[in-house]
């Protein structure tokens, strides 16, 4: 721009020169730093080969060598990277004792970096070669090395690291590039001292069973889908858990729930479909099956129970306990514990154990574990943590007040396997970590402890499998023995070892976020309270009070941590079945009633739609106008209701009218403590009465017609006489010459008698009649003349 505003034949002014230098400088700067970076490009690529190769142990034989054993490790190594390994060997290195647990913990935190202490690599000759790794393609390995060649020091745990060194064609030269990092736990003789320890074996699932059940005898029970069939089958998840767990020295911890889901579907059951539909269950012959083998595998172990549908105790006491009922729930589900795992697996279990969400206490949370009975919690040691500086790990057993002992489970044993599983190196690393955590722990103090490993409440296959191959190694070694979990609640505590339950405020957020809320108690308060008015009018109140009682207890179960929504429709579905139910008993409703008189009867007909009968109600009708209607003569009547089962029944009240015109009615059932029952029903009743003053108004009606009819009659007679007088002698002789059939009257006999003088000498009769004239007159009448008697 400078340049451009200079006249041509003139020279640049000193601003202009200096602005030109300038310019140039800062042109070549971005020229000079990329020259500069050159350099760093071959490291950089050096930087990316590294740890280009992944190396995977799957196994590890023996999972704790002895003296005399060859140890196997297997696996695959795989190039991850985008250049060809070439001259490739995989070795094995050991490194330095691990005198610590939390030692242990950083080798499993950087198990695959290149940059920590491997130790040295084991003789050449127990390696395997490559000439070539081609990227992405996994190639297996398998080294056997005699343990006495590793040179191992005094009983302890070891890391032990499986490389990969080779060349690149960047980097020509053998170098180191993948590793993993596995731990050895050596114990080559018996130990002076052995850990007691307890592992738990949970056989807990999710919720399966809803609260409908058919209208048969046997109420054949609805399933909410067919996913406890698949955990059962075999190679499913529960399957698992019991093949592997019978052949171990464990102590079961099962919900009873499972039990009775189980033990259900050995007979006819259904599974819930679209909409209203369900389909038959057709599994009866596999939970048979599997139920047998349960009783054969606890036959002879401690069985401890938990309360029915595993309640969550946390959201129970930081949600729930200020909800009317809430504990009740828990108090029920702990009776009816017992009395599940009795009836179906034939042993008698321990029910004084509470086991909260991993372990985590509080106050609040033991003060409602207790609540129920249980005298006994299972805690761990990341809650429940030491505070005494203590060097070692203590025993389980702790006193913490009020007669009740927490049992604190080891928290990195408990945890050891978590996670997915499902690869062959992570389940191996899962159990060498497990083992080498143990040895540690034992090999702390020559104090004998009682230590219990509570894992995760529903195991995958794949965990329960790494678990269980951890048990038997455990069992098989040199520095534990078994333990029942009674014998380690009832182990003498440590005198140093923490008691304090640790308070509110530190329970873990991220556990406290999947807890039930509060209006999740309330729901199930709201189905407690229909079911509770529901049931006293019920023939057989155990047909609805048992099934609904369990739902709900499932409605609280742990198992809906992490799945609120399913939970908050399994509650809704509970709800809406009992008001299903209520629904049945109704009163029919009415139309508009039309009463024609003083007095008449009002009909209204309760249907029950339930397969058993009803009873213990009252159907009050109630008028809203009684100065126009009463009902048995008040403005209320009510009378008692039993109807059967699939049946209706008509009640009648006596109703009075004192005035035409409508008056609302109300109907409504009510239980015998005086609860409503249903909907209500109202309806218009039309009142047309007779008072009276129409009633005289009709009387002198009819009275005008009576006399009316009277006088018509009289007016007829009169005139008919009038006729007769007027009719002359002639007229009368001629109408009796007409024929013998004309009878003679007596005016014609009296006229006859007198116009021939013979009636003076006939005989008298009664009827005849003497003359009014005088005596020297004797001449007749003249023709017409009345003759007056």
């Amino acid at each position: 721009m400078a340049e451009a505003a200079d006249f041509q034949g003139t020279s640049p002014s000193p601003a202009r020169r200096w602005l030109r230098r300038t310019g140039a400088l800062l042109a070549g700067v971005p020229l000079v730093a990329g020259l500069c970076q050159l350099p760093a490009a071959a490291p950089a690529q050096a930087a990316d080969t590294s740890g280009s190769v992944s190396v995977a142990i799957d196994t590890l034989s023996p999972s704790a060598p002895t003296d005399g054993d060859t140890l196997t490790v297997s696996g695959t190594v795989t190039n991850n990277g985008k250049q060809v390994v070439t001259a490739a060997h995989v070795g094995l290195q050991v490194g330095p004792e691990l005198n610590t647990r939390s030692s242990i913990d950083t080798v499993s935190n950087d198990r695959d970096s290149l940059q920590g202490a491997t130790g040295s690599e084991v003789g050449g000759k127990y390696e395997a070669k490559f000439a070539k790794l081609t990227p992405g393609v996994a190639q297996p390995f398998s080294l056997s090395v005699p343990v006495d060649e590793l040179d191992l020091g005094d009983a302890g745990v070891y890391q032990l690291a499986v490389s990969l060194s080779g060349k690149t064609p960047a980097q020509s030269w053998d170098q180191p590039l993948g590793i993993q990092r596995t731990f050895l736990p050596w114990q080559s003789d018996e130990a002076d001292t052995k850990t007691k320890t307890t592992f738990l074996w949970p056989l807990i699932s999710s919720v399966h069973m809803t609260a409908e059940t058919g209208s048969n005898a046997q109420q054949t029970p609805v399933f909410l889908n067919d996913d406890l069939a698949e955990e059962i089958s075999a190679g499913g998840r529960l399957d698992q858990m019991l093949s592997l767990g019978e052949n171990l020295d464990v102590t079961w911890v099962i919900d009873p729930d499972l039990l009775a889901s189980v033990d259900a579907m050995t007979r006819s059951y259904r599974i819930q479909g679209e909409g209203d539909t369900t389909t038959p269950g057709t599994h009866q012959a596999l939970a048979k099956q599997w139920l047998a083998k349960l009783q054969k595998a606890v036959e002879d172990k401690e069985v401890v129970a938990l309360p029915f549908a595993d309640p969550d105790l946390a959201s129970l006491a930081h949600n729930g306990t200020s909800v009317t009922g809430s504990l009740s729930h828990l108090d029920e589900a702990t009776d009816v514990a017992a009395t599940t795992v009795r009836t179906v697996l034939h042993v008698t279990p321990s029910t004084d154990f509470a086991w909260p969400v991993n372990g985590a206490v509080d106050p609040s949370i033991v003060k409602v574990a207790t609540s129920a009975g249980a005298d006994k919690l299972i805690a761990r040691s990341d809650s429940l943590q030491e505070t005494a500086g203590l060097s070692y790990t203590p025993s389980a057993a702790r006193p913490i007040g009020g007669g009740t002992t927490a049992v604190v489970a080891d928290a990195r044993l408990s945890t050891a396997f978590q996670g997915d599983l499902t690869r062959a190196s992570s389940a191996s690393l899962a159990v060498q970590r497990f083992l080498a955590q143990s040895l540690a722990l034992d090999l702390q103090t020559d104090k004998q402890r009682s230590i219990v490993v509570a894992p995760q409440r529903m195991p995958t296959a794949s965990q329960a499998a790494a678990m269980a191959e951890a048990i038997t190694a455990l069992q098989g070694g040199n520095w534990s023995q078994p333990q029942k979990l009674s014998a380690a609640a009832a182990a003498k505590p440590d005198p140093e070892a923490t008691t304090k339950v640790p308070a509110a405020s530190a329970y873990p957020v991220s556990l406290r976020r999947q807890e039930l809320p509060k209006w999740a108690f309330q729901q199930i308060a709201s189905t407690q309270n229909k079911l509770d008015n529901f049931k006293v009018i019920l023939f057989d109140q155990s047909r609805v009070v048992t099934p609904f009682g369990l739902a709900m207890n499932r409605g609280m179960s742990t198992s809906w941590r992490g799945s609120a929504a399913e939970a908050t429709s399994f509650r809704i579905d509970v709800e809406a079945y009992i008001d299903d139910l209520i629904s049945q008993v109704s009163l029919i409703d009415k139309s508009e009633t039309k009463l024609s008189g003083r007095s008449a009867t009002i009909p209204v007909t309760v249907q029950n739609n339930l397969v058993q009968g009803v009873e213990h109600l009252r159907l009050r009708l109630t008028s809203l106008s009684p100065n126009r209607l009463e009902i048995g003569g008040s403005s209320y009547d009510e009378q008692a209701v039993e109807v059967s089962g699939g049946h209706s029944q008509t009640v009648k009240f006596t109703t009075t009218a004192n005035a035409n015109g409508k008056a609302s009615v109300i109907a409504q059932l009510y239980t015998e403590d005086g609860q409503p029952y249903g909907e209500a029903v109202r309806f218009d009743v039309k009142v047309t009465e007779f008072t009276a003053t129409v009633m005289l108004v009709i009387g002198g009606g009819v009275l005008l017609l009576v006399l009316a009819g009277f006088r018509m009659y009289t007016q007829r007679k009169r005139a008919a006489a009038r006729e007769a007088e007027q009719s002359g002698p002639d007229d009368e002789a001629g109408e009796a010459a007409d024929g013998p059939e004309n009878p003679e009257g007596p005016q014609d006999r009296l006229h006859e008698e007198a116009a021939t003088g013979t009636g003076a000498e006939d005989p008298e009769q009664p009827s005849d009649l003497t003359a009014d004239t005088a005596a020297e007159s004797a001449d007749p009448s003249g023709t017409g003349e009345r003759v007056d008697r």
